[in-house]
């Protein structure tokens, strides 16, 4: 099949509020984005088209988390803010009623469209056992 290969260029044309960011860092918030999502042979997601939009997803998602957006500091909010204050400055956040695997994507809009698009792929997969021969002998374990 393949692997797919990383094109800064056209990464920052699908997400041109990551141009603020330098290609070589870019390169390894993608090379990060494999360890959640295989680039090999071996992939669940067979196609190499819909695995670069998954694989640039997850660059985005990293990207946003660690160098901000649009040239802006990364927040260090973690969840969707809950409570507010003005006099005085309070935030509150929280991550609402999420399984604890969706949390560290739904930090961000590109994960949780990662999230949701790979829903297809964390389902059970039947992987059969080998087959085992009846012999005549092993049919009837009680007889000679």
């Amino acid at each position: 099949m393949g692997v797919v290969v990383f094109d800064p260029a056209a990464f920052k044309q699908r997400y041109p509020e990551f141009t603020s960011v330098s290609d070589d860092l870019l390169s390894a918030y993608f090379s990060e984005g494999t360890i959640y999502l295989d680039n090999t042979d071996q992939s669940r997601v067979q196609d190499l088209g819909f695995r670069t939009v998954l694989l640039w997803m997850l660059t985005a998602h990293i990207a946003a988390i660690n160098s901000g957006v649009n040239g802006e500091a990364a927040s260090p909010l973690v969840g969707r803010i809950n409570t507010a204050t003005e006099g005085s400055v309070t935030v509150g956040a929280d991550m609402g009623q999420v399984p604890f695997t969706a949390t560290w994507f739904l930090q961000t809009k590109y994960g949780a469209a990662f999230w949701q698009a790979t829903a297809p792929f964390r389902t059970m997969q039947y992987v059969p056992g080998r087959s085992r021969e009846i012999t005549w002998r092993n049919r009837f374990p009680w007889q000679p």
